[in-house]
């Protein structure tokens, strides 16, 4: 397939059997959507021939569905099927609704659950996840794992794709490179792919500069030289490796200004819309510099609303909210309000009190890879994945000391994900986080929170994982597992203290893992019997470090279980 300067992917051979469960993979860009849409017959291909079964019927849900017109009733079907995937996924109260008053996260809900009741040989997903709560991410998972059909699958879910996936294509720079496997075994065939091409670039490089030297020897011995040889040395000199797919690594480095004791504190908080009933209240919150929260809740449960609330975009209907004076809030909102659609680039960037275009500015636009003519590009015709990006270079230019990411991981492909979770690991401020993603609040999360039905804000008993587990059990357990929060709550600052201490040990492991391997490699490299007990005693001081942390983790990871 080819956009009007490049190709988004060609000689691209691939077959989908029964029983295949295949993840597609790729930086924003790639073309993961059009792939779907070429399979699914909704695109013909540049060139090239697509055999499809004629038996075989294909459900396709698309990254943006367009439904048409009329009710969600009449849209997805009046069985058991359909009202169970409809419940499951927030949205029987939709049901009288007209499609077309949908918002779009609603719209995706429905023509989920619509995808999925129809009988299908292949079904196709683009970013299913979107606009679902944690329990219907866990719902949709046990889905698959009971669908007997072939799969494909586009998802920034890492925790989904390493659970329904059984191969992996990765589409990257106009190539595609299947792996087979989940989400992990595809990192690990990625890792030794980029190993082996550097490796290659290494000994090419060497070998041309030998050819080198052998053309510039004197005139005499360039006359005796055979044209085939010096027509290959002139090619292999002339060899340029692809272009990078970005310029080089996000780089997320900004500078925070410092916070002091006081963050933010709620006390006895109510919102309520109209006269409907409040979404919130009862809400006592204590955030103090460097706590690490997450907060759950099915859809509509008021996540969003606490996150307005906690950065000064909506007063509570009673309640108080204390700011510390020191308090810098940047808010990555959960669909780009902030941004000006008619807007270029530069314009977002620079802010209103700054000339766009400044050489400051450039740099900045660079490092979040926005070259070329992305600077002069209104935000309107920039891709999901582009704005959500612009979205977080506006947030983080700002210097913030207290992040709200409210769904974060929607439309950011992998890469980026990988990136932030890597800028939050070592990120002093004070963070709250609300997400679907279960790999992104494991990596970035020191305590979590819940908001129920009722409006209450609790401390949720064994984190993300148990949470998920209580919404798909019986109600009677799902009220065990948690506990309102109080105003100020002793046993939660030891909670999140013990989070960092596992986040440092997870660090420290990380480093003594890779000087451990580099140590193997030396040992394999040399023959010298002075340089082997160096690197022996070496790597058993290692090894011994490596495990004195590893035990470390487990007494506190199980002291942090038991706490809970």
């Amino acid at each position: 397939m080819k956009e009007p300067d490049r190709y988004l992917f060609q000689d691209l051979s691939l077959t989908i059997s029964d029983g295949d469960r295949l993840g597609v993979v790729g930086i924003n860009g790639t073309g993961k959507s059009t792939l779907l849409r070429v399979i699914a017959g909704r695109v013909e291909p540049d060139q090239g021939v697509i055999h499809r079964s004629r038996s075989s019927r294909v459900e396709f849900l698309e990254q943006r569905p367009d439904l048409g017109d009329g009710t969600v009733g009449s849209l997805v079907g009046g069985g058991w099927q359909s009202a169970a995937a409809l419940d499951r996924l927030g949205a029987t109260s939709l049901l009288e609704r007209r499609v077309r008053d949908l918002s779009g996260g609603q719209a995706k809900r429905v023509a989920l659950a619509q995808t999925l009741t129809q009988p299908s040989e292949l079904l196709i997903l683009d970013e299913p996840t979107n606009h679902l709560d944690l329990a219907g991410v866990a719902w949709l998972e046990r889905w698959l794992d009971d669908y007997h059909g072939a799969l494909v699958i586009v998802s920034h879910d890492r925790h989904l794709l390493d659970h329904v996936t059984n191969r992996m294509l990765e589409l990257d720079r106009g190539s595609g490179y299947l792996h087979d496997g989940g989400y992990a075994s595809y990192l690990e065939s990625r890792s030794l792919r980029d190993e082996q091409a550097a490796n290659a670039e290494s000994s090419r490089r060497n070998l041309a500069r030998e050819e080198l030297a052998w053309l510039r020897r004197g005139a005499k011995a360039r006359s005796r030289k055979p044209q085939a040889r010096v027509d290959a040395a002139k090619r292999l000199i002339a060899h340029r490796e692809p272009e990078a797919a970005r310029p080089s690594d996000l780089d997320l480095g900004v500078a925070m200004r410092r916070l002091g004791d006081t963050v933010l504190e709620l006390t006895d908080v109510a919102v309520a819309y109209g006269e409907a009933p409040p979404v919130l209240h009862g809400v006592n919150l204590l955030i103090g510099p460097g706590d690490r929260l997450g907060v759950l809740g099915a859809n509509g449960t008021g996540k969003s609303t606490l996150l307005h609330v906690l950065a000064g975009r909506q007063a509570p209907t009673s309640g108080t909210v204390t700011t510390g004076r020191t308090v810098v809030i940047g808010y990555y909102d959960q669909h780009g309000e902030t941004l000006d659609l008619d807007a270029r680039v530069q314009d977002i960037v620079a802010g209103p009190h700054r000339t766009p275009g400044s050489l400051e500015d450039v740099a900045l636009m660079k490092r979040f890879w926005f070259t070329g003519n992305l600077p002069f590009t209104r935000v309107g015709e920039l891709s999901g994945g582009e704005r959500r990006r612009l979205q977080l270079l506006a947030v983080l230019a700002a210097q913030p000391n207290v992040l709200l990411l409210d769904e974060p991981t929607n439309d950011l492909d992998l890469d980026t994900l990988r990136v932030l979770e890597d800028f939050l690991d070592d990120w002093p401020g004070t963070l709250v986080v609300v997400s679907h993603d279960r790999a992104f609040l494991e990596r970035t999360i020191d305590a979590t929170l819940a908001i129920d039905g009722d409006g209450e804000l609790r401390k949720v008993a064994g984190g993300v994982t148990s949470w998920v587990a209580s919404q798909m059990a019986p109600p009677a357990s799902a009220n065990a597992q948690a506990t309102k929060v109080p105003t100020r709550t002793p046993d939660r600052t030891a909670d999140v203290a013990l989070g960092r201490q596992l986040r440092d040990l997870d660090k420290t492991m990380a480093r003594l893992g890779q000087r451990r391997a580099s140590l193997h490699e030396a040992l394999l490299a040399t023959s010298d019997h002075l340089e082997l007990a160096r690197l022996g005693g070496e790597l058993g001081a290692v090894q011994s470090q490596l495990s004195e942390a590893e035990e470390q983790w487990l007494e506190l990871a199980e002291h942090l279980e038991g706490t809970d």
